[in-house]
């Protein structure tokens, strides 16, 4: 059982930068890739950024200059750096790891608003 923990979302002006971050705990896991999801009102759930343990990252266009994912892979966590952001960028995000078991779990989610 692995459970995720974020932390870091809020309200912040267009320009302005968030930090989110995520801890997984449990017992007798390992990770493979993690990453942040987000989903904005009466919009599907979408990939934001991925690493893989190796520190191999992905990211979804709409974020690419301007979203950094970290991970430390001693103590089971992950970083979003979210800088420049955007009104668009509002949307509840979500911790994602996905397990060498190919089980997938995810956080409870945080809000980040972005005002213009």
């Amino acid at each position: 059982q692995v459970r995720l923990v974020e932390s870091g979302g809020g309200l912040v002006q267009a320009g302005e930068s968030l930090r989110l971050s995520c801890a997984a705990s449990g017992s007798n896991f390992r990770i493979n890739t993690m990453g942040w999801y987000r989903q904005a009102p009466g919009k599907q759930r979408e990939l934001v950024a991925s690493i893989t343990t190796g520190g191999m990252t992905n990211y979804a266009d709409f974020v690419k200059g301007r979203f950094t994912i970290s991970r430390d892979n001693a103590k089971n966590t992950v970083a979003l750096q979210m800088n420049n952001l955007k009104p668009e960028d509002t949307a509840v995000y979500y911790c994602n790891v996905e397990l060498v078991t190919r089980f997938s779990a995810w956080g409870q989610g945080t809000q980040v608003t972005v005002s213009s």
